[in-house]
């Protein structure tokens, strides 16, 4: 069934444009919350938020969805989304909500979704909501007595610092480091730089002055450029480059250098199979992760295991074959030792406890394989089905067995823009380039028509 709300992250688009507007956030809190109120006792949801302006919009619309429906909320405040699947568990909530749209402007929002085990929520779950967010929910409001208060508990965000810096390793301190770190001016502004500093590093923060509508701009791990300067500037050992809600890393080493995801796991993957705590000898990660991590892991003995793009994908299936580690290539990395969704603070962490460990420049320590030359490209869609033309069709068959013996070829629509993913990687550049730009000009060819 095509799902109307439900994209691969949650509900996002515009803000104050369907869906993503006051009335449909308070009914996503009345249906959540009908289908999360089960047993006798007193439910309870809570709510984070990134630094949006329309984040004050969308949480009190929540906020009376939830309470008409019955249940108690406990607003966060601004906290990174990792910090809200560890709360929805820590505090024994039935449901966990974010408000963020991660890397996305801040004209656009989102809600993403817990469950009680801190998960984010099946596609079965989500299409009971979609089921029911269409109908007439004034069968499923509370009784007046039974009517739901909220509570700001902004001082829980400090459960979460907490938790991160237990992630570190004992005997590992973060003394003697000069950290540069990026907050985007988004959830975590406050909390990351503190547990940084926390830990002994000392710190030099950008990105920590949010004001409802800088989040991601021009700063952060999509736009690392700012960072980068930073890295240069202040002679920092490392920089680290969070997006709007935290769920996302990437590394800036000694010289300016951009790290990305893949690098990352491939870090982590190896340090911890070599303590012997890497699970099921495999790591998951999306088909968008490139051939050279592939390559790089096969050849330390351990598997890549591909999956759907999009991080609850990941986590499914980690959760489906006991592994500890996964990500994706732009940065979102799954530790399940440590938490059940990415987490940008952990994931980095874990890269400076290597450093540490090794006592080598992050260019040494973080750069693990050569990648395989990878384009990727869109095509903005706002209307028909390009993917189902026949002339599109038969150009894919043949860029596929073209890129057959020495590389791939990925495409699919954006589960959260209008949007075509052209991406193909292979040993020869020029090839590769070659056959994304041939299938964007056949791909927008059929748009055309279609339009």
């Amino acid at each position: 069934m095509k799902r109307k709300y439900f994209g691969t992250d949650g509900i996002r688009g515009q803000s104050n444009i369907f869906p993503m507007t006051p009335d449909l956030a308070m009914r996503v809190g009345i249906a959540v919350g009908t289908i999360f109120r089960n047993g006798a006792h007193r439910h309870r949801v809570v709510i984070g938020k990134d630094t949006r302006l329309s984040g004050y919009m969308l949480e009190n619309a929540m906020v009376a969805g939830f309470t008409a429906a019955g249940l108690d909320v406990f607003l966060l405040g601004p906290i990174p989304t990792p910090g809200v699947a560890m709360l929805t568990r820590s505090l024994r909530a039935d449901i966990g909500v974010m408000i963020s749209a991660s890397h996305n402007p801040f004209q656009d929002n989102g809600i993403k979704l817990f469950g009680p085990d801190g998960y984010k929520l099946s596609d079965d779950i989500e299409a009971k909501i979609e089921a029911l967010l269409d109908q007439d929910l004034s069968g499923q409001l509370a009784k007046a007595e039974d009517i739901g208060r909220a509570k700001r508990v902004d001082g829980d965000i400090y459960r979460y610092l907490e938790h991160a810096k237990r992630t570190l390793p004992r005997d590992v301190t973060l003394q003697g480091l000069r950290i540069a770190i990026d907050c985007a001016n988004g959830a975590a502004y406050k909390v990351a730089p503190q547990a940084l500093w926390e830990l002994g590093a000392e710190v030099v923060s950008i990105g920590t002055d949010p004001n409802g509508v800088n989040i991601n701009l021009d700063c952060g791990s999509t736009h690392p450029a700012a960072l980068s300067r930073k890295v240069h500037e202040v002679r920092a050992d490392i920089g680290i480059a969070l997006d709007g809600d935290a769920d996302r890393v990437l590394i800036v080493d000694e010289n300016g250098t951009v790290i990305d995801g893949d690098q990352l796991m491939a870090v982590i993957a190896d340090s911890w199979a070599e303590d012997g705590t890497l699970r099921g000898g495999a790591i998951a990660a999306t088909v968008m992760s490139n051939l050279g991590l592939e390559r790089y892991l096969k050849g330390r003995g351990i598997e890549l295991r591909r999956t759907k793009v999009g991080d609850r994908y990941v986590v499914e299936q980690m959760r489906q074959d006991g592994l500890n580690v996964g990500g994706e290539q732009s940065g979102h990395i799954v530790l399940s030792d440590f938490g059940t969704t990415g987490d940008g603070l952990v994931a980095a962490l874990q890269i400076l406890a290597v450093v540490k460990r090794l006592g080598k420049p992050v260019s040494e320590v973080c750069h693990r394989f050569e990648p395989v030359p990878q384009v990727l490209k869109n095509v903005r869609v706002s209307a028909g089905k390009p993917l189902e033309d026949a002339a599109v069709r038969q150009a894919i068959v043949d860029a596929e067995a073209e890129l057959a013996k020495s590389g791939r070829l990925l495409i699919r629509p954006s589960g959260t823009e209008p949007l075509i993913r052209v991406m193909a990687e292979g040993d020869d550049r020029a090839q590769v380039e070659r056959i994304v730009d041939g299938l964007i000009n056949v791909i927008g060819s059929a748009r055309s028509a279609a339009a």
